[in-house]
């Protein structure tokens, strides 16, 4: 069962959000709250597995409460919402640690794909987010590809295998199948391939292969 939580502090979208959660098996929330500082008192105080958190809020808004989530002993997988479709959120919220960044617009279906592919270690992002990011990374130009190269040869050759599927969108499960390896090496590989590239999720390390040219 995952463990949800969800911030907002619109009580509308909030109820919303928690009854399309609640009305998946395999999804439990456990917690809601309607800020920032709010979202970490109550992760703090509930085990959350995946918190879905809204960017713009009073107080602390979703971008720093990401971070600071982030940070917590236990933290939470984080898919970032917001109803503004802006550059700067996507950037910002990738770059706090958030695993998944939707419009609040999307698909109920989606929203619900999104949280169990986030909490089995995987990545969602918005089409037009994750468009956008792959122009970006890809046209910045051969100063930032090299460095990325540089960074990617920290990587054992197994592991380089690993992030090609990861970049591509592969779960732990299907790249274990696509390379006759347990799931529980993927997950080695992924945790080493993380440290390795000195970035926080799945994410970041897929746009530095794309940047790469690796995919």
């Amino acid at each position: 069962m995952i463990r949800a939580m969800v911030v907002d502090d619109d009580a509308l979208v909030r109820l919303g959000l928690t009854d399309l959660l609640d009305s998946d098996d395999g999804i439990e929330v456990v917690a809601q709250a309607t800020d920032g500082l709010h979202a970490i008192e109550q992760a703090t105080a509930h085990c959350v597995d995946v918190a879905l958190v809204d960017v713009r809020m009073p107080r602390m808004d979703g971008i720093t409460a990401t971070g600071r989530l982030r940070s917590l002993p236990h933290p939470p997988k984080i898919i970032t919402l917001t109803t503004f479709d802006l550059d700067e959120y996507v950037y910002n919220a990738l770059a706090a640690g958030a695993d998944g960044f939707l419009l609040k617009d999307t698909d109920p279906a989606e929203i619900l794909r999104a949280v169990h592919l986030v909490a089995a270690g995987s990545a969602m992002l918005h089409p037009a987010a994750a468009r956008r990011l792959i122009d970006r990374y890809h046209h910045a130009g051969q100063p930032q590809a090299t460095a990325a190269r540089a960074r990617l040869e920290r990587l054992t050759p197994r592991e380089g295998d690993v992030l090609v599927l990861l970049a591509r969108g592969d779960t732990n499960a299907d790249i274990a199948t696509r390379l006759n390896m347990r799931e529980s090496t993927v997950k080695a590989h992924v945790s080493r391939i993380l440290s390795a590239l000195e970035v926080t999720n799945r994410v970041q390390a897929a746009l530095l292969a794309r940047d790469a040219d690796l995919t």
